[in-house]
């Protein structure tokens, strides 16, 4: 899988498909890209080319623990950088969970480079603002408070990270746990600050001031509640609601693996969407 050396970092990206608009989908949590592989195939069969990377501190990409804003605004400002060096600029863009909020920040801080936004899984709500800071950052800062870098490297999130570029063992160890501690507690604390907003992380305001065509497709467990999604589609304007054949489940999480017999629907609705707006 090729690399781009991008904002002095190195991100691992895919490329599925020869020809038609580009497209980049990003990933929820802080998983690799992988798992968007059957999808992007699907919508790569009809006509486009979709850009699957993994963000910085995910997957096989570099990590770096370090930067004065939040971590999902270096991860827009990377995604940015990385479709302006492929070339794919504008580009429809796209993600579910975490890969929307970062699609909805890449709208806000590139809107040139933004032809449309296709949003998935819009993450919002009381539960997701109590649950999401704590698994993205408390745990480790806690392993780093326990036990230094190496208690880091040994929580099962970052050995999969150190299994996929193990190059990033080093790159952990060397670091103070202190500045560790620091930029992580920084991090958790920006995060965390956009939590009781109806879609995590962005303003109504902000949401309002999206001027692209934007496709959402909501949810249905705690983290990814309904709400938000439906928050997302009436506070982005002109905006389009695809409600899929699903009912919400009363779950911290439903994985995006059980979506997997819906991708040939969410395929065939994101590919009429672009086409409408190529």
């Amino acid at each position: 899988m090729p690399t781009a050396r991008i904002n002095g970092i190195s991100l691992y990206y895919q490329i599925f498909g020869d020809s038609g608009p580009f497209l980049a989908l990003v990933t929820g949590g802080r998983r690799g890209h992988q798992e968007f592989i059957p999808l992007a195939q699907r919508i790569a069969a009809m006509g486009f080319q979709v850009m699957l990377h993994d963000r910085r501190n995910t997957g096989a990409s570099d990590i770096l623990i370090a930067g004065e804003v939040g971590e999902e605004i270096l991860w827009a400002d990377d995604l940015a950088a990385l479709l302006r060096h492929l070339g794919a600029v504008p580009a429809f863009v796209g993600g579910s969970s975490a890969g929307a909020r970062l699609s909805i920040l890449t709208a806000l801080r590139h809107p040139s480079q933004v032809k449309a936004l296709l949003l998935m899984r819009v993450t919002g709500g009381a539960f997701a603002a109590g649950r999401l800071p704590g698994m993205y950052y408390g745990q480790f800062i806690e392993a780093a408070q326990r036990g230094g870098m190496a208690a880091v490297c040994a929580t099962e999130q970052y050995q999969e990270r150190i299994a996929a570029n193990p190059a990033n063992r080093a790159t952990l160890m060397a670091m103070d746990p202190k500045l560790y501690i620091d930029v992580m507690t920084r991090w958790m604390t920006l995060f965390s600050n956009g939590g009781h907003l109806p879609v995590m992380g962005v303003t109504e305001e902000q949401l309002a001031s999206i001027n692209v065509p934007t496709l959402v497709i909501p949810g249905n467990d705690r983290t990814h509640n309904t709400d938000s999604g439906l928050a997302a589609a009436r506070m982005i304007k002109g905006s389009e609601l695809h409600m899929l054949p699903i009912t919400f489940e009363d779950v911290p999480l439903v994985e995006y693996s059980a979506w997997s017999p819906l991708e040939p629907e969410i395929a065939e609705v994101m590919v009429t969407f672009m086409k409408g707006h190529a």
